[in-house]
């Protein structure tokens, strides 16, 4: 029944202030927090992935993701606002469509914060790894013979055996979370100044060395066709993967100090800004160095993050779809290497910010998801000196460090986004479901033309949906098989509202009551 055991708005917070996090977060925070997990991945990483797939129309692929993203945000808004808890679509979908499809949100939204953490981390090895092979310390060491062997520089899909960087990088940023929220979020504005300001080196030096000859042919690769993974919209399809910062903001929203403001602030704020930098970074690498996507031995277009591309790169090194460091092989590319290691420098030093605020996602949405009794009780443990979850957190990172180490960037993003789609459509249902069964209740903010702006979100995550590969389609709803059977096993009888308890504490029993009919605003 898909209306089937759904937990009042009013409920859910109440239990939020059973077993509440500490508010200690400010819009300027949240809005440091929003840009460090959006600019990043995108950027400094993807921008190879995208020209791989759609040549130099990735830069309409930016485009159609951040519409799309920037709709999601309007809905996201408005629920954050209303709901300031932890859990993010998660707890949403189960105030709205029911506890089952909120279990099936929250084990898709695993692949939305995880694998992402996995794939940023891989892209920071990306960055480092060609750091230690470009520098040589001011002169006091040959240029490249500080580079690992290449068994250590990527996972066994990619030529090596195990990213011992991206491993190592996704547990340090574990620790830090585990240290505290707020000396996290300290920490990542530095870490946010320090990659704005790069990305704006790249745009004032890669902008004058634009050529229109590295803009032809526009479109190699066409618009794509479904479940292809290849053209604009798989491009699209895969950078949307980028923009899930803003998402990560609203999971936040129990440890934010004033959220009905707070919240809509860092989401539309941060997604603004950052879509700004994606055109114009995009831009600048694509007219200074080209695009042109590498071709199998059939005439196929390949995929990146296969065997197969990873092959065809050895005897193509200096193509920027082949590169790991897309922004620094651009500056090296035009002649200005020193600013190159430079940016590697600035990427090596930021990215980990949005290891740090996928990590975080992740770990909150698990916390929720025990507290509500859908996952054991010992994961919403929080520290009694740090006062975080740290149970999760550990056991979250460490799952992230294994993925880093073991795949490459374009088979964790493309996977990632599977889950990251599905969880942006519940929730843009949620609001118009809102808006139906409880129109009086308060929203600090309303998304503006609701009826319009929420089929259209709808519609543009089902169209990026299904022109992502096949093969991450269908490892989507095999996830998504696997999670019905540990809820249906676990979390069907063990969660709070399913053994009728109230309030953990006090164990009272709450009278039966039919889906959204909550007096007068039914």
């Amino acid at each position: 029944m898909l209306f089937w055991r759904v937990k009042p708005l009013d409920k859910i917070l109440e239990t939020a202030g059973k077993k509440a996090l500490t508010r200690q977060l400010g819009a300027f925070q949240l809005t440091m927090l929003g840009i460090g997990a959006v600019i990043g991945t995108g950027i400094f990483v993807l921008t190879a992935e995208a020209g791989q797939k759609a040549g130099p129309a990735m830069m309409l692929a930016f485009v159609i993701a951040a519409v799309v993203c920037a709709l999601a945000a309007l809905a996201y808004a408005e629920l954050a606002s209303m709901v300031p808890v932890a859990g993010s679509a998660y707890t949403y979908t189960y105030g709205v469509l029911g506890e089952g499809l909120a279990w099936v949100v929250g084990w898709a939204l695993v692949l939305e914060y995880a694998v992402a953490a996995g794939a940023v981390s891989v892209g920071w090895s990306g960055y480092m790894n060609g750091l230690l092979m470009h520098t040589n310390l001011f002169g006091l060491v040959e240029e490249g013979s500080l580079a690992l062997p290449r068994a250590l520089r990527s996972g066994p899909y990619d030529g090596g055996t195990f990213n011992i960087l991206a491993c190592g990088i996704a547990l340090l940023v574990t620790w830090l979370l585990v240290i505290g929220t707020s000396k996290s979020a300290k920490v990542n504005a530095v870490l946010v100044s320090i990659k704005v300001a790069a990305l704006i080196a790249f745009i004032a030096i890669s902008l004058p060395a634009v050529q229109s000859a590295n803009f032809e042919p526009f479109f190699p690769t066409g618009w794509g066709s479904p479940m292809g993974g290849i053209g604009v919209l798989g491009a699209a399809a895969s950078i949307f993967f980028a923009y899930v910062g803003f998402d990560a903001v609203s999971t936040a929203s129990e440890e934010t100090k004033n959220p009905n403001r707070n919240i809509p602030i860092g989401l539309l704020g941060s997604l603004l800004i950052c879509t700004i930098f994606y055109l114009l970074v995009g831009y600048g690498a694509v007219g200074a160095a080209g695009s042109a996507p590498m071709v199998g031995a059939d005439g196929s277009f390949l995929q990146p993050g296969t065997p197969e591309m990873a092959a065809a790169c050895l005897s193509h090194t200096e193509a920027l779809v082949c590169s790991k460091e897309p922004l620094a092989h651009v500056m090296r590319m035009i002649g200005f290497g020193g600013v190159g290691n430079m940016i590697g420098l600035a990427a090596a030093l930021a990215l980990p910010s949005v290891i740090l605020m996928m990590i975080y996602g992740q770990t909150r949405i698990f916390f929720t998801m025990s507290r509500d009794g859908l996952l054991p009780e010992f994961l919403s443990k929080v520290h009694p000196k740090y006062h975080t979850p740290h149970v999760i957190t550990v056991i979250t990172g460490v799952f992230v460090a294994m993925f880093a180490a073991m795949f490459p960037v374009g088979v964790l993003a493309d996977i990632s986004n599977s889950g990251t789609l599905f969880a942006f459509i519940m929730v843009s249902i949620g609001v118009m479901i809102l808006r139906k069964q409880q129109p009086n209740r308060h929203r600090p903010f309303r998304t503006p033309l609701v009826w319009i702006v929420c089929p259209l979100a709808i519609a543009g995550c089902l169209l990026l949906f299904v022109n992502l590969s096949l093969y991450t389609i269908s490892l989507f709803f095999g996830w998504a098989i696997i999670g019905i059977i540990v809820y249906r096993f676990y979390g069907y009888r063990h969660s709070d509202l399913g053994r009728g308890i109230r309030d953990a504490e006090d164990g009272n029993v709450p009278p039966p009551e039919p889906p959204f009919h909550e007096g007068p605003q039914a």
